[in-house]
């Protein structure tokens, strides 16, 4: 018995150089700092890239997405932006940016880039004017400024809490507060200001007469805000339905912006695309992938699961269904920069979940907590669990979204020096988050030399020793190692992606998973322990692990052929 999940859109949407190429493709991210370092000073930079064109090419990928490589203090990682229309000093040039997309252009590779909308550096021109101009300014206007609470305004406006930890209110010299949902060096721009509006419509372009393909929008769920006094207290804020109409969280009045860029995307031919980050109720999903809107929005539900059949099977029918409501195709993605990697994930005791089905800690948190103590890492199990997770969402209809190192099988980092860290999240909230920084050290080029071959010198966040049996250099010609995987997964995905639909197999066990695509590929995932009996005559073209004759072993996927 099958279950068949429809499909969203016309069927063959994988050739590249069709305006939809994003519907099927495989977006690598590259976090420009951890890539690849060309000049030696420890940071990577946009030359890096350039120089590891040739390996992005072998892996297979379609599509590269940048994290932020404009001019920053790296208060957040490069997210806290001073120039939208430029690079990073430290990173290179914009003729560095200009050769690098030439350089993946020649080699059949999108590029897709970061922008960061909701806030800008505080070291941004607009953000320093605005101190400098005084109460009431129209350089104030360009951000969310208040007058402090109390006699002499010298308590914040409201109890508000910043994601990064403490007040989200921070006062400036002559006494007001401005707002930063984020890090203090991260100032909020308000999105009512049809100026603000203006300059972002100036980015987007400036970026796409430069010949980027696409942009990925960051917390796209967040601009626009109604702040109407009295402001409510943070209980109050986490009472209120997400709905639309909450003052600060996924309101329905965002979309005017994105229809807005969307007119500018749609003005290039091929038009240039969009995938938003929005953390948002899953129902109002379709809201930001829509056509009119972005295009395509980030589902995030695998980094939230355990390695587990019912709940990836349950993910997979309602992203798919959520993508119909749109017209758009859905993401998968295991591993990003702010989450912990999905290897060490999968190799930790499964977390403790509500009623409601959703994790009560952060995955790996307190694992990193302990500095990688307890609970103890089972590495092996991490990795064949995330090889079989990987195997299953390639083969999945819709686009998939790999992040640098995954192809090595790289695990969380955990003990870094508390003095070597540069994550906001663990300087504002010590002892309560420790922070990012593990999934975003640099990669392991070669198993020697004082980066691994990330670059001349030492690396801007430490590489433990074992980094160096995940290097490039020790798995390229390896057959049975994780990136020999992924380029074999990638080239086959290419070579067989048809359509946007799959149909359920009956496996008769609950922890088997299996399904079919339109070109009658099979894909079976076994999440239990106990060997399965593939189907008579099963041939096996790839699987995450190695398979006896018929029976798939456990944590294993396996991808036959079709007729």
């Amino acid at each position: 018995m099958t279950t068949v999940h429809p499909a969203p859109s016309p069927s063959d949407q994988h050739d590249l150089e069709l305006p939809a190429w994003w519907r099927q493709a495989v977006v690598y991210q590259v976090y420009p700092r951890s890539f690849a370092d060309a000049d030696g000073d420890g940071i990577g930079d946009i030359r890096g890239v350039t120089s590891r064109v040739p390996y992005l090419k072998e892996l297979g990928i379609d599509a590269v997405w940048l994290s932020p490589f404009y001019p920053s203090a790296l208060a957040d990682g490069g997210y806290d932006v001073a120039d939208y229309r430029d690079v990073d000093p430290r990173l290179g040039t914009l003729e560095d940016f200009d050769e690098m997309l030439r350089a993946l252009h020649g080699a059949g590779i999108k590029v897709v880039v970061d922008i960061v909308p909701n806030h800008t550096s505080d070291q941004h021109e607009w953000f320093q004017e605005a101190l400098a101009a005084g109460r009431g300014s129209a350089a104030r206007a360009r951000y969310i400024f208040r007058d402090g609470s109390g006699p002499d305004g010298s308590e914040p406006p409201a109890d508000w809490e910043s994601v990064f930890g403490g007040s989200a209110w921070e006062r400036v010299a002559d006494g007001q507060w401005y707002f930063h949902n984020f890090a203090v060096e991260q100032p909020d721009l308000d999105w009512s200001n049809p100026e603000v509006r203006a300059d972002f419509v100036k980015t987007l372009r400036f970026w796409s007469d430069r010949g980027v393909d696409g942009f990925r929008i960051d917390v796209a769920h967040m601009l626009t805000k109604d702040f109407v006094d009295p402001l409510p207290s943070q209980a109050e804020l986490d009472a209120m339905p997400r709905d639309g109409n909450h003052p600060m969280i996924d309101r329905d009045d965002v979309h005017e912006v994105y229809a807005e860029w969307r007119e500018v995307f749609d003005s290039y031919d091929p038009p240039r695309t969009a995938v938003a980050e929005a953390w948002v109720e899953p129902s109002r999903i379709p809201l930001y992938a829509r056509a009119e809107s972005l295009g395509q929005a980030f589902n995030f539900d695998l980094l939230e699961a355990d390695f587990d059949a019912a709940q990836f099977r349950r993910i997979v029918g309602d992203n798919l269904a959520l993508a119909g409501k749109s017209g758009s195709s859905t993401t998968w993605v295991l591993s990003n920069h702010d989450v912990v990697r999905h290897a060490t994930r999968y190799g930790l005791p499964d977390v403790e979940r509500d009623d409601k089905g959703r994790p009560t800690r952060k995955h790996g948190n307190e694992w990193l907590l302990s500095g990688g103590a307890e609970p103890e890492l089972d590495v092996a199990r991490g990795l064949r669990r995330a090889r079989a997770a990987t195997l299953f969402v390639l083969g999945l209809p819709g686009s998939a979204y790999v992040y640098q190192g995954e192809e090595l099988g790289l695990h969380e980092v955990a003990a870094i020096p508390d003095a070597e860290r540069q994550d906001p999240t663990f300087f504002r909230s010590p002892g309560e988050d420790i922070g990012r920084d593990g999934c975003r050290v640099p990669l392991p080029w070669s198993a020697q030399g004082p980066s691994l071959g990330f670059g001349a010198g030492g690396a801007h966040l430490p590489q433990p020793a074992w980094f160096a049996e995940y290097a490039v250099s020790a798995e390229d010609g390896d057959p049975a190692s994780t990136l020999s995987l992924y380029r074999d997964a990638l080239a086959l995905r290419r070579a067989s992606q048809t359509g946007e639909s799959l149909e359920w197999i009956d496996t008769g066990r609950d922890d088997v998973l299996g399904f079919r695509r339109p070109n009658g590929w099979t894909v079976f995932t076994n999440f239990g322990t106990e060997p399965f009996e593939l189907p008579a005559g099963s041939d096996v073209s790839l699987s995450s692990g190695p398979v006896d004759g018929s029976r798939l072993p456990g944590e294993t996927t396996a991808w036959i052929a079709g007729a």
